[in-house]
């Protein structure tokens, strides 16, 4: 049963299409009261997420079979969370005005925290992170508009070899592009809460979290897709993960009761 509502739309470019997701039937696991803010997940193997919550400094390991948090892990004072990522043994955790935390050995006796202050501010407002393992780079992608473009919103990159943020977008989402064409509002029709990278395809996925939508790109930026869903559904879908075989996963915060993690179809 498709749960989401096509989106009306004038003459897609070829290769475009805007389809409902399977959610009915899958798995949905109910989060732990201190998750109620959950903002970013990744999927660590074995039914286990990290997961980060939009106002405390910590990491949690949360397991779906026992429903229930392994492990606090403590990196920084409270703030604005936004995204998570995993490269090997360190987590990286985004918040909104750009700092970028490194947790070394996360899951270790002793974690080693480091801080990169990139060049990206509140104004740019970044929602979403995740790991380019092809390219060894971290991909973060932003709320607000490209400066000097608001018909663009940026995913940036931050080389994890020189531990520097590229100056330009490796990516623009272009909200002239004719997938965007039916969705309400004008600069600010697509506001992405998280990005994500398919394990098999290395296709580009960005959700909106406010009237829940799923952009699909290609490495280049090429739009593929745009999938829909219901708000009751995905009432404040604000992350992302894939596992190795290409599960998609979806996290709710908790505005209109518990927090969520839910398995999506494709």
């Amino acid at each position: 049963m498709l749960l989401g509502n096509n989106v009306a739309q004038a003459s897609p470019a070829p290769g475009i299409s805007n389809v409902g997701h399977t959610i009915n039937g899958l798995s949905k696991w109910e989060l732990p009261a201190i998750l109620k803010e959950v903002s970013g997940i990744k999927y660590l193997g074995n039914n286990r997420f990290a997961c980060i919550q939009d106002r405390l400094g910590s990491i949690f390991i949360y397991n779906t079979t026992d429903n229930k948090i392994e492990k606090e892990i403590p990196f920084a004072k409270a703030g604005n969370y936004e995204g998570i990522a995993i490269a090997g043994t360190s987590a990286y955790v985004v918040q909104s005005d750009g700092t970028l935390y490194e947790v070394q050995d996360y899951e270790g006796a002793t974690p080693v925290v480091k801080q990169y202050d990139i060049p990206l501010t509140a104004k740019n407002n970044v929602e979403g992170l995740t790991y380019d393992k092809k390219n060894d780079r971290l991909l973060l992608v932003t709320k607000g508009n490209l400066p000097r473009n608001r018909q663009c919103k940026g995913v940036y990159a931050f080389d994890l070899k020189s531990r520097k943020l590229v100056a330009k977008p490796v990516v623009k989402i272009n909200l002239a592009d004719p997938i965007f064409c039916s969705l309400k509002g004008k600069d600010n029709a697509f506001l992405p809460s998280a990005i994500e990278i398919h394990p098999i395809t290395n296709d580009i996925y960005i959700l909106q979290g406010s009237d829940p939508k799923l952009l699909v790109m290609d490495e280049k930026g090429q739009m593929k897709k745009m999938y829909t869903y219901s708000r009751s559904n995905l009432p404040h879908a604000e992350g992302l993960a894939f596992s190795p075989e290409g599960e998609l996963f979806i996290s709710n915060a908790g505005t209109t009761g518990a927090a969520t993690i839910q398995k999506v179809g494709l």
